[in-house]
């Protein structure tokens, strides 16, 4: 389960990078900076998501400081 977070937040990073090389070079449509943008949230949410199922179901617990 931790690679799958890895290989999610990578995705995250790669996407983010995506869509600044579509933000540098100024594309007239910008369809290349919204469809990053879409891929990015949708990670994120699904990152979220999987964290949340995580704790509940027990695959890792959070940490007691």
């Amino acid at each position: 389960m931790k690679w799958l977070l890895i290989v999610l937040l990578v995705c995250i990073v790669l996407s983010l990078a995506w869509g600044l090389t579509a933000l540098l070079r100024g594309e007239p449509a910008g369809t290349r900076l919204v469809r990053s943008l879409t891929l990015r949230i949708g990670l994120s949410i699904g990152l979220f998501m999987l964290l949340i199922l995580g704790a509940v179901f027990g695959w890792w617990r959070p940490h007691h400081l």
